[in-house]
């Protein structure tokens, strides 16, 4: 083997050896395998971004239902938000499992986060931001 190697070099034939090759495959393997797990982290947050959207845009949606029905939220729907100006956007199913006539909470669920931590996400009247799980 030693042999061959001094007889290419001495002819000046130049090129990569199958060590060479192998080292730089294991290279890029390597290095995807940092890279893919990164991005597909990306797009789950891309994904809770959305259902974070979602449930801003229908709170605003309710608070024009509310202003529209002197300051009450009873009876307000799905239905009233999209009334409002509310449109779903795609994988995030917003509902109202609860509603009084002064407050309400909002639930999303995005369906392509399955089950990650957020795939559920609500918006309280009283706490004002998205946060992490079901309505109580």
């Amino acid at each position: 083997m030693f042999q061959r190697f001094h007889e290419m070099k001495e002819r000046d034939e130049s090129g990569f050896t199958l060590i060479e090759l192998l080292v730089v495959i294991l290279i890029i393997a390597i290095l995807a395998a940092i890279a893919i797990p990164v991005f597909l982290r990306q797009r789950e947050k891309g994904w809770v971004a959305q259902s974070q959207s979602a449930l801003k845009n229908a709170a605003t949606a309710a608070e024009s239902f509310a202003t529209g029905n002197n300051g009450s939220y009873t009876g307000m729907t799905t239905g009233s938000l999209t009334t409002e100006g509310y449109n779903a956007p795609p994988n995030v199913t917003v509902t109202i499992p609860t509603v009084s006539a002064s407050a309400y909470c909002l639930q999303a669920v995005h369906s392509l986060l399955g089950t990650n931590a957020w795939a559920t996400s609500r918006y309280s009247s009283s706490a004002g931001q998205p946060q992490t799980g079901a309505c109580p």
